[in-house]
């Protein structure tokens, strides 16, 4: 008698995963970058996820409520699952940041904006880069590098 239930359960535990796959990723930005939205969709194009844009003037006001380093800001900020994204980190680093989550970092960030990083393309040229993971206590280390 239970066989007529198994089919809408088994929809429900496909629509729980398919939520999680597709989970939603909070980004602030400026209005006036353009480089945000390019970055915007290489997460969503690589990193299989939805992000969600606000709009703001007061970035500062963002990154100190959510410890980002000053020495270590760039022009957006992302919030996804606990974690702060800071610049032009690659998606690829996200999903790793995700699957591993080392212990006391709060973040990743890529300062500055990169020639060649994730929404700052131009042609063939790159400038090497570091993606750095930071902990609320300050201390941080190189979590990838590019070029």
């Amino acid at each position: 008698m239970t066989r007529p239930l198994l089919a809408p359960a088994l929809l429900a535990i496909a629509a729980c995963s398919s939520a999680v796959q597709a989970a939603s990723h909070e980004m602030f930005r400026d209005p006036d970058c353009g480089c945000c939205g390019k970055w915007a969709e290489h997460v969503r194009e690589h990193g299989e996820a939805e992000v969600e844009e606000t709009v703001t003037r007061d970035m500062a006001r963002v990154k100190d409520t959510h410890g980002v380093p000053q020495d270590l800001r760039s022009c957006h900020t992302l919030l996804v699952e606990g974690y702060v994204i800071e610049g032009h980190v690659p998606a690829a680093e996200i999903e790793r940041l995700l699957a591993e989550r080392p212990e006391g970092v709060v973040g990743l960030a890529v300062p500055g904006m990169p020639v060649g990083s994730p929404g700052m393309e131009m042609g063939e040229r790159t400038q090497p880069y570091a993606v750095i993971a930071f902990r609320a206590d300050g201390s941080r280390f190189v979590f990838a590098r590019y070029g």
